[in-house]
């Protein structure tokens, strides 16, 4: 959520020794054993990256660049952008929010109903014809190149769009592209 590059993460663990018996790898020609200093300073056989250490300069760079409350202006307008896709979307025809009530964070689940499917009772058949309706229209936004949008099934509920918002630049005005898009994409599926 903070736009900083992955290698900026930190995996903390209570055990001590934990992640250089998860990660050693003996590579005794990175790190030998007769160096003359103290081999716990070697962190390589500690760390997923092998000698590549947590590149923490990139996030103090962005916070000192941006501050607190940059990043805090940042976060709420990707929550805020959620809410507004959630809002437009709940009521609208055609689409249906795959879980019950406000999206917590920035991922906003829903299905798009092609007009074909809406006239269909809930059941097998329709949900089996559901779940190829957002592979279909994430294939013609590649094919088009407007936007992309992930989908994915989850446990028994078919394929979803899931929308997650990163991008503070994003605008109310993408966020309704993005809606009519999906339904100028669907309509005759």
């Amino acid at each position: 959520m903070m736009g900083v590059p992955l290698q900026c993460s930190a995996l903390l663990v209570r055990e001590e020794g934990l992640m250089q018996s998860c990660n050693q790898m003996h590579a005794s020609y990175l790190f030998q054993q007769d160096k003359h200093y103290d081999l716990s300073y070697d962190t390589g056989d500690k760390a997923l990256q092998c000698g590549r250490h947590v590149d923490v300069f990139k996030l103090w760079l962005m916070w000192r660049a941006k501050g607190t409350a940059g990043f805090e202006a940042h976060i709420d307008k990707c929550l805020e952008l959620a809410e507004y896709l959630y809002n437009i979307i709940k009521n609208r025809e055609g689409y249906e929010m795959v879980f019950d009530g406000k999206p917590q964070h920035t991922n906003v689940c829903f299905w798009y109903v092609p007009p074909s499917l809406r006239v269909l009772e809930d059941n097998e058949e329709r949900m089996s014809r559901l779940s190829k309706v957002a592979p279909v229209i994430k294939a013609r936004m590649m094919e088009f190149g407007t936007t992309m949008v992930s989908y994915q099934p989850l446990g028994d509920k078919v394929n979803f769009f899931r929308m997650v918002i990163s991008n503070p630049a994003a605008t109310h005005q993408d966020i309704d592209f993005l809606i009519e898009e999906i339904e100028r994409l669907g309509q005759d599926l």
